[in-house]
Order: structure tokens, then sequence, then C-alpha cells
């Protein structure tokens, strides 16, 4: 972790500053009738899961090019997420993915509590084989068309759901390669048929508070046809399996252009919602740093999420999922945080009272313009307070590269090699 001392150095030098923008912000948006405090105590109370795997260097089909100090095992990965929560104060948990970080439960909650983390949803991985298992996913998983397979994919999954009970997980999220790569390889309907039996079998043995949460996307590893390759599908999956089934929406799982806040809202409306991986794309599933290519769909995206607030029921889980192949992945990742909580600031200041009277109206020069109002707004006062009162960095990648963590880390931890391309 940072020493505390270097994180309160570099605020003290930015503290003047910040107090000024932050008071310039209140008066503007004094004006607009909006209360700051009320805007910074909603931001400094939401939190995006951070994946494990994300705080290691990813990869292309072709190569990977692994950073000073990757993490050798979970615990490393942990001590990662915790320097990103602590900076940030924006990053209050970790989803695993299993069997990368399959270890003792109370080896998990221990690591957890040290670091002052929680375990956000499960992953599961049958999208590749392991050196130990008995059948292959080369032909797919869930959806197999040997029961052997089918029955293995299913067991790793309710063992995952099993270890996630013990550290505190409340959902499992199942995303599977299973498609075709050439017309006539498999049978659609078949396909789809078996992989609602095996997912059916994994629902069930969800604990009662449990989610399970289904991810779609349009191709890769199955490039022709691929199982669960829209939300439609995920939709169907969702209504098939019961109450606890929602759709995870990656906002890289779609073709270019789509409408994703549509999507979200549509989801939202028929309660089939269940949470997001956060990340950007510009021609694909590219899994690039959150708001860096297209910063208004996110926030359309939260907009659509804002005005849902006021059902208390609907709480979706929100995580980031991306591939950092040549930053730093926890300065990546600790911007990617910021971002999500900009979009969620940004949405708030939209005037919804005025919005919903221009949409009434057939208005759509004011409608429209009363979205970017918000999205126009720069928040970065507070984003930044909300940080320094809850204990972290006012420019967390600042005080991150004065500390010298990815040099000490990079001492401690041996190299990597980068032969091989792929999955962290």
């Amino acid at each position: 972790m940072i020493q505390s001392d270097i994180i309160s150095k570099a605020n003290d030098a930015a503290l003047a500053k910040l107090k000024a923008d932050y008071d310039a912000l209140g008066e503007h948006l004094d004006w607009r009738g909006i209360d700051i405090t009320r805007i910074k105590e909603k931001v400094a109370q939401y939190g995006v899961a951070v994946p494990s795997w994300g705080v290691g260097t990813g990869g292309t089909r072709f190569a990977r090019f692994p950073g000073a100090g990757e993490p050798r095992n979970i615990f490393d990965k942990l001590d990662d997420c915790g320097v990103i929560h602590q900076l940030t104060c924006a990053a209050p948990s970790v989803s695993l993915h299993i069997p990368w970080d399959t270890q003792p439960a109370s080896d998990l909650n221990s690591k957890a509590e040290e670091i002052g983390l929680r375990f956000d949803a499960m992953n599961s991985n049958t999208f590749q084989d392991q050196p130990d298992q008995e059948h292959s996913y080369k032909f797919g998983s869930l959806a197999h068309v040997d029961a052997a397979t089918r029955q293995q994919a299913v067991d790793h999954n309710i063992a995952c759901i099993e270890l996630g009970a013990q550290i505190g997980s409340k959902a499992l999220t199942i995303w599977v390669g299973d498609g075709s790569n050439f017309p006539g390889q498999a049978n659609f309907t078949k396909q789809f048929e078996r992989y609602l039996d095996a997912a059916k079998q994994v629902y069930g043995a969800l604990p009662n508070d449990w989610t399970l949460l289904t991810e779609h996307k349009m191709y890769e590893p199955a490039f022709y046809s691929t199982v669960v390759q829209d939300w439609g599908t995920n939709l169907l999956i969702a209504q098939q399996l019961g109450d606890k089934a929602k759709c995870l929406v990656d906002l890289g799982h779609h073709a270019p252009n789509v409408n994703i806040e549509m999507i979200v809202a549509r989801l939202i409306q028929f309660g089939k919602l269940g949470g997001f991986h956060f990340n950007d794309s510009k021609y694909g599933d590219d899994d690039l740093d959150t708001g860096s290519i297209d910063p208004y769909r996110l926030f359309l995206v939260f907009s659509e999420l804002v005005e849902a607030e006021a059902n208390p029921d609907f709480n979706p889980m929100h995580m980031l999922d991306q591939s950092h192949n040549v930053t730093d992945p926890i300065e990546s990742l600790m911007v990617s945080a910021t971002e999500v909580q900009r979009a969620y600031a940004q949405a708030l200041l939209v005037d919804r009272t005025a919005l919903v009277g221009f949409q009434e109206d057939n208005d759509a020069l004011m409608a429209t313009t009363t979205l970017k109002h918000g999205f126009r707004t720069d928040v970065e006062p507070v984003l930044a307070m909300a940080r320094l009162e809850n204990g972290g960095a006012i420019d967390p990648v600042a005080v991150y590269r004065a500390s010298g963590y990815r040099a000490q880390v990079a001492a401690e931890r041996p190299a990597v090699s980068g032969a091989g391309g792929g999955i962290v």
C-alpha cells in the first residue's frame, strides 16, 4: 500500500486549488438549483469493482508484452487492487476469476480484510482448458454436444458458487465462448437447448440471496455464431431461468453503433438488468480504458441508470473489465474508476424535470441540450473532493507515480516471459 504521508503531502500541495475550483463549481451549480454537497455525497458512496485479472498486462491473439512487477498470484493481485482503492476510494471490491484465483476461502478473506476490500461477483472460466481437467472446451462448454463436458462445466460453475459463498460474494457471472466458426458446424436450436439445460442446473445451485449474471457477446472466439450473441438472447435466458437470473451488459460486446443505452433502458424496464462490465471500444470488443473513446456514451448509459435510481430495488452490479497492453494496469484502472464516477456525477446534474417537459413537448433540440448541459459540466472538483474526504488522493495517478510502487513490486516479483499471446 502507499504510505499515508506521501498521499498527505501531495494533497496538501493541491488543496488550495481544489478548494477554489470546488467553491467556483458550487456557485455555478447553485445558480442551476443543484446542491454540490448532495452530488459529492452520492459520488463518495459510489464504487465500481475491479477485475482481479485486470491488474496484469493483457495481450492480443498474437503477443503479450508483460510489464514490470506482474502479479504472481491472487494475493499480489489483491495488493494492486488495494492500491487502486486506497488512492481513488472508488473501487472497494474485487471480482475473482476461477480457477485463476482459486485459493482457500480463509486465505482470501484474510487478505481482503488486510487491505480493506470485499469480493464482488465470481467469474467462471469454461472458455479455456486447465491442466487438470478431463474434457476440453475447444468445441464448447455449457452447450457442448458431449454430456460429460457439459457436466464438467456445470460442476465448475457450482464450485465457483461454493467458494463465493465463503468469501461474501453474492453473484456468479457466466460468459461462454460456445458457438461455431463455420456454417453448418452446429445446430443453432439444439445448441441453445443444451446451454439452457446446463444453465438451469447452475441456477438451481444458487443460494437464495444470489444473482446469476449471464453475459452476451456477439463474437470471439466463435466467429460465425455465438450461443449468447446479443441482449435479446440474454434476456430470453434470464426469463427462462427465473427471478435470480439477470443480464450483464459489457459495453464492448455489441456491434459498432448499437444503441447500448437503449438496451440498458429495456432491461431496466423489465427488471432484468443485473450489472455491467465497463470498458470502451473503437471497433469491437477492444477492452480499452473506460471513457477513453466515447465518454458521451458512458454518460448516456448512466443517464438511464440515474433515472432508475428512484426504484429502491434497483441495484445493478458495476465492474470494470479491461485489458491493458501499453499502460500500467494500476494507472489505467484508477483512471477508469474515476471516469465511471465522472459519468455518474454528470448524469446526476441533468435537470430531469426539464428533460421530461421537453420530451413531452416533442422539443428534440432542448431535450438533447438538457442532457449535454450535464455532460459538459466539469465535475472534476466534485470527484477530487470526494476522494479527499474519503481519505484518498486528489490526483491518484500523480501520487502513485511519486510513491514508486511499481518499482518496488518489480523488485519483489520475478519478471514474466512475454512468449505467448492472449489471456492474462
